[in-house]
């Protein structure tokens, strides 16, 4: 699977979503689960793989500001589950949080939270685990996925995984100005604007 296939198959899983992941993100990894198990088990563990390295570039400042400020706060777990959130929205929306994480003051589930007063958009937990799903589907198995991924992840040679990732600047997330500064449509819709 290359990551034109990986995009096609998270599309695939959202069509008449609408960028819905507020459940939890259950709607879509229900499509995804299902999506996935109709192909291999080798097609799984390659969509696993490109998922944790789509997944790991979301891992910046910026976007967890984003994520703080959507949610109302974010802890570690909760950064997980909105990187999560935003792969489950598709390529297009992926590469423009890439680009500004800012621009998700245009999604359409991102103003509707802001508007309702709800914490929850983006935040999709059951997407992280779609591939052990499908897995275990397919296989039977129970731990049968993440024996296979370790197999996999001892074979692969990769010096990269060594460093540590570049976050970018950290900042304070509390400090409204500063997001204001960095997230301003963002901040927009979800700071008071009567609050310092």
């Amino acid at each position: 699977m290359d990551v034109d296939e990986f995009w096609a198959v998270v599309k695939s899983a959202g069509a008449g979503l609408d960028g819905r992941t507020g459940d939890d993100g259950e709607a879509v990894a229900a499509a995804l689960v299902t999506r996935l198990a109709a192909t291999s088990p080798e097609g799984i563990l390659e969509f696993q793989e490109l998922f944790d390295q789509l997944h790991d570039a979301l891992y910046r400042w910026d976007v967890w500001a984003a994520a703080y400020l959507i949610g109302g706060g974010c802890s570690d777990d909760s950064f997980i589950d909105f990187r999560a959130g935003v792969i489950a929205l598709g390529r297009e929306w992926y590469e423009r949080v890439l680009a500004s994480p800012d621009g998700l003051a245009d999604q359409p589930a991102v103003r509707q939270a802001a508007a309702e007063e709800d914490d929850g958009a983006l935040f999709a937990e059951s997407v992280n685990y779609v591939a052990s799903e499908a897995y275990e589907q397919v296989t039977g198995g129970d731990d049968a996925f993440y024996e296979a991924m370790k197999s996999r992840q001892q074979a692969a040679v990769d010096i990269d995984k060594a460093r540590e990732p570049d976050m970018g600047e950290d900042f304070d997330f509390d400090d409204d100005d500063e997001m204001r500064s960095r997230l301003p449509r963002l901040a927009e819709l979800f700071l008071d604007p009567d609050e310092d």
